[in-house]
């Protein structure tokens, strides 16, 4: 197989999703957002990476069915609940924070960011793939890193 060479030179772009959280272990869909960003972008062969810039904030990529949402939710729970003991609750807290390390041990088990190609102009993502930031501490502002590379 041939790989075409790009005929212009690659370029870098990158820019950032706010998000406001609601809750605990919430799925935000920013699929629709990441893919708006991409569109502006101009770039029609490349990757795009989005990676959230929190430690107690998971992307993952997922079919956006709410039964299989509570079902992840109750998953997380069970295997880092809430309500157990944990060596970095007993650290004091800033001022706005609260004892979190569940959401740690959470966070432990997803991804911070995803890569995907970019051919033709389009994210290549399956029939129902979708790109979502996990909350998974409390209700908060939140940021997602989104770059893309490519020409």
């Amino acid at each position: 197989m041939e790989i075409p060479v790009a005929s212009r030179p690659a370029s870098f772009q990158s820019a950032t999703i706010s998000v406001r959280t609601r809750g605990t272990r919430e799925f935000v869909d920013i699929t629709e957002r990441v893919l708006d960003l991409l569109e502006r972008s101009e770039i029609t062969n490349g990757l795009a990476v989005v990676a959230s810039m929190h430690t107690t904030a998971a992307i993952v990529v997922n079919e956006h069915e709410p039964e299989l949402l509570k079902d992840f939710y109750g998953f997380l729970t069970i295997l880092a609940p809430e309500n157990e003991e944990y060596a970095h609750n007993a650290v004091p807290c800033g001022p706005e924070e609260v004892p979190n390390a569940h959401s740690h041990c959470q966070a432990l088990l997803l991804n911070t960011s995803e890569s995907f190609p970019i051919i033709g102009g389009r994210l290549q993502l399956g029939r129902y793939q979708r790109i979502f930031l996990v909350e998974l501490d409390h209700e908060r502002s939140r940021t997602v890193s989104v770059a893309f590379l490519g020409s």
